[in-house]
């Protein structure tokens, strides 16, 4: 009997469905014979296979599934996790059609469980042996549901994400059981809180059918959190904050087989592109009573098998593919047939209570039915073992982990009883120096170990899928003209009138100039700021103190991360950092700037303690500190709010904030850009919360990389939009992209940073669109060198920033101008201009004698990391 018979046929799940010819369905079997990848028409002619065709289709999934397996060293294994569901609340601000969960106040005794009620199903749990706890429950349902309000308010949350977090650790500490969090749509801050508090999370895709979303009377109509883009941004954010991700299909509630392909190739593209989809869930439709869709057909079991396979056979071997063991009757033959690897969470104490008329089975019976099928069934954790190690797993949860988890497979170490562990951030402030910490001085004697990271070819995700977001149009070329075009004439004359008003059209045309049309822009820019700020050459003495490169953040174009056990790794402690603070202090410097990676075991309050203790060694030194990045950091890890959290940072000791880690302000770049950094709104919200609190920032853009001179002026247009309502930039710095080492050149998708024309251009341009907003415009001599600064310094900029002393970010990346530059090579930098040099202090004023006077004596560099040569190969050996 075939498969088709015992599953009794499938019906149609939509319109505009029609059943593929008998020709394709034998053409798309040859190519999942073969080996051969499938295309999303495939893959929809496969999803309607029945009878001796489903067969087929089966058997070639159930091959590819185990030489995953294979690969994985646990062949012939089926997982599930053991685990107790812990339904936080049942109110929902959505109204799915077919959802029993969802419920209304009135049914219920409480808006949400109390605590005690969350550990006394979690303390049964631990009691028969489950290690996950699942928390399940609604979207946000304080927007919808006063009394859901008022209960949080009542017991001091702030919203449903801080009790969920709240719990989370609670049951790490008092029972031992590993969080899997289930809140819904989570924003890209929302997944940086709950990071730590949980190995893993999850959220069902369901479906990439947007008119079952926006038509009246489809199963998400009214439910704002059932958009699919909504949906898919969260996966995108997950894999972006490395995250391990369940998410998953909803088959049989209106989709076509065509939109089902589709959800499957979306989640097909951001796995590929993150890394972080760890599991994905094959779920069929059962209606339930006292609900819209009561009346319509359960999705048919040959079509879930159909959907299995074809699934396994668009995600690859290595995907892990799970069903839901208590949906699917007696057919647990046929759904491990069609390439399943995991039944999901059961569990032996709670319900399901999304699918509460359906009991789970057994766990004896399970064990039976999958070696009745050939295989055999192994227990696992809510982590699955790829994901055992950092970026992944936070280090405030590994503890918790580690204590459940069989070193060699990864899985649930057998007779492994949870108890609770202590759940804390890191605390003792800042810890010992580890790794190479003269790396400030040694990056030029001897340079870096390697020109990438061990890890290049999984950590930033897969490169091919990367590439298919750049524009284009990031890939330019072509000849100087040898007069002005009609354009850019016109577009001179405009910018001549008005130059911040000249229209984006006019911008482009202008960013486009080159020969006598770019000396024409040049001039023009450089008239604008002698007007502005005078013929004077203004720079800093100052200190960069990176005080760690170990992060795991996943940036693509930053050459400085590294893990920690890299031979490049490093973090200074604070005695170091305080050391030398004092010793640029005797060199007569006014600012030092900290910025340092993102270390998975840097407190949140650790940033307070840097800016700290460089005031206690410095009373009078100015703190320029911590990028929006490491202030959305610090925020998610103390649980502040970024308002506060910047009021302690002030408290500290914190002057200004660098505005670094912005690149471009448009997350279609920033996403190929850096995977996991934080979006454009949130280095926006940083920004603006800093000038409202009276904190000054920089300002800054990098470019020449992925993107296009209309993202140039896009993200100009914002930074004078945040200007004209704050008024809180003291500067506007560009940052030319250097590529040698930049992990996104090496991957073969980015440029090799912007040309000389375009350095030019854009320069004289940011002087323009900004003019009567920002009066400084800086130039950057590291990534420059001389002669670019030069020819920068002619066309509207007056600043070349600092004196550095030690600059190790772009030196990492291949700048070949050094770490650091004396006040006489600025000098000699500035002399052929024929323009005065001038020290300056963060916010130019002019700096008192004493600091001249020590800043002289020096030549604005201290000893420890002068001398030697600047120009020496980017890799050592």
């Amino acid at each position: 009997m075939s498969l088709d018979a015992r599953a009794r046929g499938a019906q149609p799940v939509g319109p505009a469905d029609d059943t593929p010819p008998a020709t394709a369905i034998r053409r798309a079997l040859a190519r999942a014979r073969d080996g051969k990848p499938l295309d999303q028409g495939e893959a929809a002619t496969l999803l309607h296979a029945r009878g001796a065709d489903l067969d087929r289709l089966l058997g070639y999934a159930g091959r590819a599934r185990d030489v995953g397996l294979t690969a994985a060293g646990r062949p012939g294994v089926i997982t599930y996790s053991r685990k107790v569901f812990i339904p936080l609340t049942r109110l929902c601000r959505d109204r799915c059609g077919y959802c029993t969960f969802a419920t209304v106040p009135g049914r219920l005794d409480s808006p949400y469980l109390s605590p005690d009620q969350v550990l006394a199903i979690a303390r049964q749990g631990a009691a028969l042996g489950c290690k996950e706890a699942l928390f399940t429950l609604g979207d946000r349902p304080e927007d919808r549901w006063p009394g859901a309000r008022a209960w949080l308010d009542q017991n001091g949350y702030d919203d449903t994400l801080s009790y969920v977090r709240a719990m989370a650790i609670r049951v790490l500490e008092e029972t031992g059981l590993l969080p899997h969090l289930n809140p819904g749509v989570l924003t890209w801050r929302d997944f940086q809180r709950l990071k730590p508090v949980a190995p893993s999370m999850g959220m069902m895709l369901e479906t990439t059918a947007r008119r079952l979303f926006t038509a009246k009377g489809g199963p998400h109509y009214g439910s704002p959190d059932k958009d699919p883009a909504v949906r898919l941004r969260v996966l995108e954010d997950a894999g972006r904050c490395s995250v391990p991700f369940t998410t998953g299909i909803l088959i049989g509630i209106g989709e076509t087989r065509t939109e089902r392909a589709e959800s499957l190739f979306a989640i097909r593209r951001i796995a590929r592109e993150y890394g972080g989809i760890q599991e994905v869930i094959m779920q069929n439709f059962r209606a339930k009573p006292d609900t819209k869709m009561r009346g319509v057909p359960d999705a048919e079991l040959a079509d879930l098998a159909a959907t299995i396979a074809v699934a396994r056979l668009v995600l690859g071997p290595a995907a892990r593919i799970q069903a839901p063991p208590n949906l699917i009757g007696d057919q647990y033959g046929l759904i491990l047939a069609a390439g399943i690897d995991d039944w999901g969470g059961v569990s032996p104490l709670t319900p399901d209570h999304v699918n509460p008329e359906r009991p789970w089975p057994q766990i004896e019976e399970l064990a039976g039915r999958t070696q009745a099928a050939g295989m055999r069934l192994a227990e696992r954790l809510t982590i699955y073992p790829g994901y055992l190690r950092e970026p992944w797993l936070d280090p405030r949860v590994s503890r918790h982990v580690a204590a459940l988890a069989d070193p060699a497979t990864g899985l649930a170490r057998e007779g492994a009883i949870p108890r609770g562990l202590p759940w804390q951030e890191p605390d003792g402030g800042w810890g010992e120096a580890s790794g190479r910490t003269d790396l400030h001085v040694t990056i030029d004697t001897t340079g870096r170990a390697t020109d990438r990271r061990d890890d290049f070819a999984e950590v930033y995700g897969d490169w091919d899928e990367v590439a298919t977001r750049i524009d284009p149009a990031a890939r330019r070329g072509g000849t100087a003209p040898q007069r002005l075009r009609p354009e850019v004439a016109a577009a001179l004359r405009a910018a001549e009138a008005d130059p911040a008003g000249i229209s984006d059209a006019q911008a482009l045309a202008l960013l486009d100039a080159d020969g006598p049309e770019l000396d024409a822009l040049a001039a023009l820019a450089d008239g604008l700021r002698r007007d502005v700020a005078g013929d004077d050459i203004t720079y800093v003495v100052t200190r960069n103190i990176n005080f760690t490169n170990v992060c795991y953040t996943g940036c693509r174009f930053c050459a400085f991360a590294q893990r920690r056990t890299d031979a490049d790794a490093y973090t200074l402690s604070l005695s170091q950092v305080g050391d030398r603070a004092e010793e640029a202090w005797e060199a007569g410097a006014t600012e030092v700037c900290m910025q340092g990676g993102i270390h998975p075991d840097l407190p949140g309050t650790a940033y307070f303690d840097l800016a700290a203790e460089v005031k206690r060694r410095c009373p009078e030194m100015h703190v320029h500190a911590f990028s929006p990045m490491e202030v959305s950091n610090g925020s998610a890890r103390t649980g502040l709010p970024v308002r506060e959290w910047l009021i302690r940072a002030r408290e500290a000791g914190v002057g200004s904030l660098p505005g670094t880690a912005a690149e471009i302000l448009d997350d279609d770049v920033r996403w190929v850009l850096t995977k996991g950094k934080l979006p454009a709104a949130a280095w926006i919200e940083v920004i603006t919360t800093a000038h409202e609190l009276g904190i000054p920032t920089t300002a800054t853009m990098m470019y020449g990389h992925v993107d296009t001179p209309a993202h140039w002026v896009g993200h100009l247009r914002v930074i004078r939009g945040i200007q004209e309502r704050t008024g809180g930039f003291t500067e506007f710095v560009l940052l030319p992209f250097v590529h040698a080492n930049a992990p996104i050149y090496l991957a073969g998708l980015a440029r090799p940073g912007p040309t000389r024309r375009e350095n030019r251009a854009v320069h004289a341009l940011s002087r323009l669109l900004l003019h009567g907003a920002i009066g400084s415009i800086q130039c950057s001599w590291v990534k420059l060198g001389d002669e670019g600064c030069r020819e920068v310094l002619a066309g509207g900029v007056n600043d070349i920033g600092g004196t550095l002393m030690e600059e190790t970010i772009s030196r990492m990346a291949g700048s070949q101008n050094g770490s650091y530059k004396t006040i006489s090579q600025m000098a000699a930098l500035a002399g052929p201009l024929g323009r005065p040099l001038r020290q300056r202090t963060t916010l130019y004023e002019i700096p008192s004698e004493e600091r001249l006077t020590a800043a002289a004596l020096s030549d604005g560099v201290c000893a420890s990391v002068r001398g030697g040569p600047t120009r020496l190969p980017l890799v050592s050996g």
